[in-house]
């Protein structure tokens, strides 16, 4: 079954270009549209692991409103056991 393509110009840089030319010369891909296909997959892979990380936040911050007041906080002591927290790290 051949696989649907859409033909589009694309403009690079020259540092882009030529590494794409490298890439191809090498023989680590085949053409510089693969060149392409590849850089849109790995674009796709780091969006989409950024909107589930964002979902995730979102999920946690329902959470935390869901869970109700955690009291008086004093911010003195919220950043001392920040920083602590930060330097075991």
């Amino acid at each position: 079954m051949a696989t649907r393509v859409e033909k589009t110009t694309v403009v690079l840089t020259p540092e882009h270009a030529s590494a794409m030319r490298s890439a191809v010369a090498s023989g680590a891909y085949a053409t510089q549209s693969e060149v392409v296909r590849d850089a849109m997959r790995l674009w796709q892979e780091r969006e989409a692991k950024k909107q589930a990380a964002l979902d995730r936040l979102r999920q946690l911050w329902d959470e935390g409103i869901a869970s109700g007041s955690a009291g008086e906080l004093d911010i003195e002591t919220v950043i001392k056991r920040a920083s602590e927290a930060l330097k075991k790290e």
